[in-house]
């Protein structure tokens, strides 16, 4: 069983519709760990060993976060400029996270549409996420495609919960590594290897 580290930055999940419920869909089982950021450090003040630590005690690293500004919200960039640290993470004897999988987990008020070369913003959101591609490789990781929850906005709680559905499958089937890799790898999003929901339950 692989082991899961989810690195959850929202700075104002009360006000959030769908990252509560995506937490609510995390599996509640030996094997999945949730670090919430905001939660764990409220003044900016990264405990960096404990980072590392958790870091290595797991196989799957995930960055769930809403898309700010074509980015994360600003402590998980503080996280990753203080605990991917040189000699460590990458660099002359930087291999702590070789082989390490990781992908991020996303929500954004622009559509699918709207991420297009030729859409309103005028680009994909594997170019927006090109940064935390290029993290990953420097730091010997696999990159895999996100999970993406896009036109938040105009989301029912119907269809929300049903995304929730669609992440905790994930998780599980990540866990117990029945995804082949090269499917991952070539998904344009994670959600796309996983049924829907609704037709398991039929």
């Amino acid at each position: 069983m692989r082991k899961i580290l989810i690195i959850f930055a929202h700075p104002v999940l009360e006000k959030s519709r769908v990252h509560k419920r995506l937490l609510h869909y995390i599996p509640q089982q030996d094997g999945i760990t949730l670090n919430d950021l905001y939660e764990n450090y409220p003044d900016f003040d990264i405990d960096v060993k404990r980072e590392q630590q958790l870091l290595l005690a797991h196989d799957i690293i995930v960055w769930q976060h809403p898309l700010y500004w074509y980015s994360a919200p600003a402590l998980l960039k503080q996280w990753q400029d203080l605990v991917l640290e040189h000699g460590w993470a990458y660099g002359k004897n930087g291999y702590a996270l070789k082989g390490k999988k990781v992908f991020n987990v996303i929500t954004s008020g622009g559509s699918i549409q709207a991420y297009q070369r030729e859409g309103y913003q005028h680009c994909t959101i594997t170019e927006v996420l090109r940064p935390y591609e290029r993290t990953a490789e420097l730091c010997h990781m696999t990159y895999l495609p996100p999970f993406w929850v896009s036109g938040t906005h105009k989301l029912e709680l119907l269809q929300i919960n049903e995304y929730g559905h669609k992440y905790s499958q994930l998780l599980q089937r990540l866990q117990q590594d029945s995804l082949n890799d090269e499917d991952m790898m070539q998904a344009s999003c994670l959600n796309d290897l996983i049924e829907n929901s609704q037709n398991n339950l039929a």
